[in-house]
């Protein structure tokens, strides 16, 4: 449980960091998930920090979950 914790924790990190790099510098790459979702169009900043801060608290729970 805990390395899967390990791993969603990672994955949301990346791609919200990968979001808020985006929408700072305007690069057009598009193999981030926050710019696929029509429903996000024009807050796809407030997207990637908001997935920024659920990766902590992800690692946070697999740091106090038990087992590995």
């Amino acid at each position: 449980m805990k390395k899967g914790l390990e791993f969603l924790g990672l994955i949301l990190l990346i791609q919200g960091a990968f979001a808020i790099v985006r929408e700072l510098t305007d690069w057009q790459l598009t193999w981030g998930i926050v710019q696929h979702l029509d429903f996000l169009h024009g807050y796809e900043l407030y997207a990637g920090i908001a997935l920024v801060v659920l990766s902590v608290a992800v690692f946070a729970a697999a740091e106090s979950s038990k087992g590995g």
